[in-house]
């Protein structure tokens, strides 16, 4: 009998064990220093990488990105801009009259003009170690398998150069800005439990490991940086950097190095120019911010009065998701359209005012959707743009002069088109792998963005925020996926919500409601469409008066918190729902607030 007992304790005790979640991530350290020559453009780099293996597995490989490799004639984002139909117009030169005809920046670089990383020597643990370049990723043969919980530390030493700036990254672009430096070292893949993501580069998005960096820039001493990470040595370098309160003691020679910390971030990046003006602004119960930006009077003129409204966007955001976790952030003037990057952005900075408010807003808002909430830009993408495009319209609409009661109407308008051209893909899709940029935009920016809107309109809009918070609390410097969020979603409002996730994340499903028939006090609806919803509805009595009511979708086993009459559940296998009221009724509008993504709005309503 004891021995039985054992057993059962040993077999339960196991059970148990198998059956609970256990998280990890990979963790890296990052030592680097540069030394920038701005003759030609090229620099080199020693970087010394602690990498530490926080799986329960075996590592015989690791893999690093050489993303400058990418800005090279015959490379996949040349070629690919050959052929697909809508290629972004930034990195093409259109050409034709009758028909539009594009030719990629890509492939008329010179060999002085292109981008690389090359690497010198690569050392595991001391040891030479064998590797092997595959276009933009670096594939390397480990010397000794990293175990589980166990460190290896590699140094290499690499030489690039910076291309002309395409898109991102580069140099000279068409702003005046020397240097915009993203994606410009070698970085090493990220791992987790779908295994490695060494994915080349492309045309998007990003993934990377979390870790701290120790990085050193060896550069003209006329230049101005900013980027990512804390100054150590602000004192001896200056511009606009140091505390005016103690004297200065600045380094000598024609090169200063710059010595940048960053805790807690996946990714590296700066930009500098000898033009730069430097400001700082104070959060009040916030970071410090840094604005730097060119010289010129128009420009200077719109980056002042960008700066308090950059003040308030913090606060709200501060306020809707969480506290922005870093005691610093920036905002450079990079020269490309707008793009993230940790504890800063780099921005357009010759823009009208307006433009550059609303890139300032969107870009910061990746700070909190993509850079503390790290989700694999790759296979997300629609949750770090389309998180960020709610949060940063909202924001956009709290500080308007007159606020719009439903600030997403054009966004639906921009869905609708696309659900209907026939050119829909699944929000699954691989960043990369969709077949136009048009589908990939509109389904990331726009569809990702009516993710959340529309789970306002199915949990409620209190909850949403309540969502939203607790989303940020329970995964910052963590990898969350849509599973993670949809799970947060379900533990706040009680709903099930896997529904949800399926029909608007993994089909093109479209949402058609319509109002059948009206017959006295007896309403029948139908659904159209194949993506089933809750229907929020507003009836007129024929005496003018007006009642709301509610009908849950039987697939959330639950009901919204609602002033409004709930009926019973429709379930989604039954196309038409009738009910009856207690007055004879005039008309019907289905989802009077316009929260719902129905593609046909004109049969929402039918009046007698």
């Amino acid at each position: 009998m004891l021995k039985k007992f054992i057993f059962f304790l040993f077999l339960t005790t196991t059970l148990t064990i198998r059956a609970q979640h256990t998280y990890w991530q990979q963790h890296v350290d990052y030592t680097m220093e540069i030394d920038m020559n701005m003759k030609n453009y090229q620099y080199k780099g020693k970087q010394k990488l602690v990498y530490t293996n926080n799986s329960p597995d075996t590592l015989n490989v690791v893999f690093y990105h050489l993303q400058f490799n990418a800005f090279q004639p015959g490379s996949q984002m040349d070629v690919r801009l050959q052929h697909i139909t809508d290629p972004d117009k930034r990195m093409v030169i259109t050409s034709g009259l009758e028909e539009k005809h594009y030719e990629s920046r890509i492939a008329k670089l010179k060999p002085d003009e292109i981008g690389y990383i090359k690497v010198n020597s690569l050392k595991q643990n001391g040891k030479d170690v064998k590797y092997e370049v595959i276009g933009t990723i670096l594939k390397v043969y480990l010397n000794e398998p990293i175990l589980p919980r166990a460190e290896s530390v590699f140094d290499m030493n690499f030489k690039g150069q910076v291309p002309v700036q395409i898109r991102r990254s580069g140099r000279n672009n068409k702003e005046g800005v020397a240097l915009s430096m993203a994606q410009w070292y070698p970085k090493m893949a990220e791992y987790d439990f779908e295994g490695w993501h060494a994915n080349q580069y492309i045309a998007r998005e990003f993934y990377g490991v979390w870790g701290n960096f120790d990085v050193k820039i060896k550069i003209d001493k006329d230049y101005t940086l900013g980027g990512t990470g804390y100054l150590q040595n602000p004192q001896e370098i200056g511009h606009g950097y140091e505390d005016k309160s103690r004297k200065l003691n600045l380094q000598k020679g024609k090169k200063i190095t710059w010595h940048f910390k960053a805790p807690k971030v996946h990714d590296f990046t700066w930009a500098a120019d000898k033009d730069y003006v430097h400001d700082i602004v104070k959060v009040p119960d916030g970071p410090v911010m840094h604005f730097l930006y060119k010289n010129k009077p128009q420009t200077v003129e719109n980056w002042k009065k960008m700066q308090p409204e950059a003040v308030k966007t913090m606060q709200f955001y501060n306020e809707k998701i969480g506290k922005y976790p870093y005691r610093q952030y920036s905002i450079i003037q990079g020269g490309d359209g707008g793009m993230e990057y940790g504890m800063c952005t780099l921005v357009n900075g010759d823009v009208k005012l307006k433009s550059l408010i609303g890139t300032m807003r969107h870009e910061m808002a990746h700070s909190w959707f993509q850079f503390v909430l790290a989700t694999n830009e790759t296979k997300y993408p629609w949750m770090d743009e389309g998180f960020t495009s709610y949060i940063s319209t909202m924001a956009a609409n709290e500080f308007a002069e007159n606020k719009n009661p439903f600030p997403f109407e054009g966004t639906y308008g921009a869905y609708t088109y696309l659900a209907k051209s026939g050119m829909e893909e699944p929000l699954t899709t691989q960043a990369d792998r969709y077949n136009t940029n048009m589908a990939y935009s509109i389904g990331s920016y726009v569809k990702g963005q009516i993710f959340l809107s529309q789970l306002g309109y199915i949990i409620g809009k209190e909850k949403l925020g309540k969502t939203l918070k607790k989303y940020y609390e329970d995964f910052k410097f963590k990898h969350p996926n849509a599973n993670d969020f949809i799970r947060t979603a379900e533990k706040v409002s009680d709903i099930q919500l896997g529904w949800y996730l399926n029909e608007w994340v993994e089909t093109t499903h479209t949402i058609d409601y319509a109002v059948k028939s009206i017959n006295g006090n007896t309403v029948t609806l139908e659904r159209i469409g194949q993506m089933p919803m809750p229907i929020d509805l507003k009836v007129t009595y024929t005496d003018d008066t007006t009642e709301n009511f509610y009908i849950p979708l039987m697939m959330m086993l639950a009901k919204k918190e609602t002033k409004a009459t709930t009926l019973d559940y429709w379930g989604w296998a039954i196309p038409t729902y009738t009910f009856k009221t207690a007055k004879p009724v005039k008309s019907v509008e289905i989802d009077p607030e316009h929260l719902m993504a129905d593609i046909e709005r004109n049969n929402n309503t039918k009046a007698l």
